[in-house]
């Protein structure tokens, strides 16, 4: 590999890091500002873009451990954010689904607009790449999170 690409792809890896950490601190705050833990903001996320989803793929989606599943769908449906119904096609199941809340959308509005901005400064085989980018940075940074979760605690 040559030096410049070596450099380009450090330049990816510190540049996604940093995002990942910016990224983190954005909805930590947001979260903070509801009343919710960052991995409660983000599963309420999961269940927004997802619809209503059983505590098993929330598992799989999250890449949690399954009782730390059961106790954040706790913890949410303490903080009224989220309610089980019984699954349509198998009462034995159950369905996670947001309970109606109103949505404070200017933290998001503000971002979005940024990031729009960003987006047209590139090409569409560059949005393409970076779609593609994306898509594989995030199943395998999720498979990490599973795998970490799978694995015995050191200690």
């Amino acid at each position: 590999m040559s030096s410049e690409r070596a450099k380009l792809i450090e330049q990816v890896l510190s540049g996604g890091r940093e995002l990942s950490t910016a990224t983190v601190m954005f909805h930590t705050a947001i979260a903070e500002r509801v009343g919710l833990s960052p991995v409660e903001m983000k599963t309420a996320d999961y269940l927004e873009r997802l619809g209503p989803l059983t505590p098993k793929e929330l598992v799989e989606h999250s890449g949690l451990a399954p009782a730390s599943v059961t106790a954040l769908i706790d913890r949410l449906e303490r903080k009224g954010f989220v309610r089980r119904r019984p699954h349509p096609a198998d009462r034995r199941r159950v369905l996670v689904e947001l309970a109606p809340r109103p949505v404070d959308e200017s933290p998001w509005e503000f971002l979005i607009a940024r990031l729009t901005d960003v987006c047209k400064r590139f090409s569409d085989d560059e949005l393409r790449a970076i779609v593609q980018f994306l898509d594989l940075a995030t199943r395998h940074t999720h498979d990490s999170a599973a795998r970490i979760t799978e694995s015995p605690k050191e200690g």
